[in-house]
């Protein structure tokens, strides 16, 4: 199967049309997607010819498979999972990063009974996804001379900082730090992260656009990158300014929560939507492979677009 090559150039040729396409994004609305809405407020998606359908998904598992299905043109997700994903068979290729660094952390009270990541034996820590999250605990404990025998999972779906708070848990996995952490602090707990890239994992990108390899078109996802760049630049250069954009879109944005989590993201977002870590992917996968939960690694190019590269 070829792999068309997505276009990196930034100035894309004027659309003759407008062409219509559907975002899936991983969750409701939140400052992870704000590349997006301000590409739609400021006008980029229609300078480039697009009109952009974003959609919350009533699942957060189904964007991928929504994308797989063609029922969607792109949809976010996580670098994680689509390793995963295709190495079950589904049709999804990474097109873009939205966020170019980990968000996922390991979440402990700041003045709980976890000082290091050694204090966690015979403890119990909360988890919402099964699968890559027990490989990124796994391979965070290794270090500190633990193995999964040594601690106790419990699913807390996703209450994660509420079961932590409530000590139902002495620690929960996957909470995001622009998140768990100011929601907490909000509410008085005071929160600390272990970062799993401190702690034996590969970085990873956490935020990624995905679509179908089969049936994807690389002009209109070329035009869609180009308008988020433009985006991502904008936020960069006035994060105030974005901000007051981002949140007049809707009253359930203009918060405390929203607002800190904005000033903690604006320096994730991806400044090259369209660029290719390769090694990054390649490492990850190694990783996965190491962790038992893939059975073989598949080149970087099954994976996500390869610039330069026919297939």
């Amino acid at each position: 199967m070829k792999h068309l090559t997505l276009a990196l150039c930034l100035l894309a040729s004027p659309a003759l049309a407008t062409d219509r396409m559907t975002v899936m994004l991983d969750w409701f609305v939140n400052p992870d997607h704000g590349p997006i809405i301000l590409a739609e407020e400021l006008g980029y998606f229609a300078n480039a010819g697009l009109e952009v359908d974003i959609i919350a998904p009533a699942d957060p598992a189904d964007p991928p498979k929504m994308a797989a299905a063609g029922k969607a043109d792109l949809a976010i997700s996580y670098q994680p999972q689509l390793h995963l994903q295709v190495a079950e068979g589904l049709p999804l290729i990474r097109v873009g990063t939205l966020v170019a660094t980990p968000l996922n952390c390991l979440l402990v009270l700041d003045d709980g009974p976890i000082g290091t990541l050694a204090d966690l034996k015979d403890r119990k820590i909360g988890f919402s996804v099964a699968g890559v999250e027990e490989a990124i605990l796994g391979a965070m404990l290794a270090p500190a001379g633990l193995g999964m025998d040594d601690i106790k999972l419990v699913n807390v779906n996703w209450s994660l900082s509420p079961a932590l708070m409530a000590g139902q848990v002495d620690a929960v996995i996957g909470a995001f730090r622009n998140f768990e952490l100011n929601q907490m602090d909000i509410e008085g707990v005071a929160g600390r992260c272990f970062y799993p890239e401190e702690h034996g994992l590969p970085a990873y990108d956490e935020l990624i656009y995905v679509a179908n390899p089969d049936t994807m078109d690389t002009d209109v996802i070329t035009r869609f990158l180009t308008a988020t760049e433009l985006a991502v630049q904008y936020i960069v250069n006035h994060p105030e300014d974005s901000w007051e954009i981002f949140r007049s879109t809707s009253a359930e944005l203009d918060d405390a929560l929203n607002a800190r989590a904005w000033t903690d993201t604006v320096p994730r977002f991806a400044l090259r939507p369209a660029a290719l870590d390769f090694a990054r992917y390649a490492r990850f996968e190694t990783f996965l492979k190491e962790s038992g939960l893939i059975d073989q690694t598949r080149p970087v190019s099954d994976l996500a677009l390869v610039p330069g590269a026919d297939g």
